[in-house]
């Protein structure tokens, strides 16, 4: 006869799905959404973090590498590598800082700020594909969800 202490017992809220499962799923979904960022942005020869950059300096203008790379929470030496290669694609443009001859800034360049309205109307048409499957509730749930676990 077993008595309800030869039981395993259960956390209270335990999730049915598992962390586990809910963490390889959300990690399966980051993958299949950065394949695909990667695949959009292929036209324009450009990769996700090229992408990112672009966008910094466009939302927050003109500034110094050492600021682009606080921005984007990489090295220096990283940023620099980003810039180079958005530069050798006429996307951004450097230029001496006129507070301080040492300094340079990076901007984005007139074909820059189309490439990146380009890739952003070409990144709003996957994400509709993806999201598409799911309902507007479900979308709006699914970034309530997303929001909560972000912050």
């Amino acid at each position: 006869m077993t008595s309800d202490r030869d039981e395993p017992t259960k956390p209270e809220h335990a999730d049915p799905a598992g962390d586990e499962s809910l963490a390889e799923a959300l990690s399966a979904i980051a993958r299949q959404l950065r394949a695909r960022s990667v695949e959009t942005l292929a036209p324009w020869d450009i990769t996700p973090a090229h992408l990112r950059a672009l966008s910094t300096l466009a939302r927050h203008g003109t500034m110094r590498l050492s600021e682009l790379s606080d921005h984007l929470q990489i090295a220096p030496r990283t940023a620099t590598e980003v810039v180079d290669a958005l530069q050798a694609r006429d996307l951004v443009r450097r230029r001496a800082d006129p507070g301080d001859r040492r300094a340079i800034l990076v901007e984005v360049t007139e074909r820059g700020a189309g490439v990146l309205a380009e890739t952003r109307a070409a990144r709003r048409a996957e994400a509709g594909r993806i999201f598409g499957r799911l309902s507007p509730a479900e979308r709006a749930e699914l970034a309530r969800v997303l929001s909560k676990l972000r912050n």
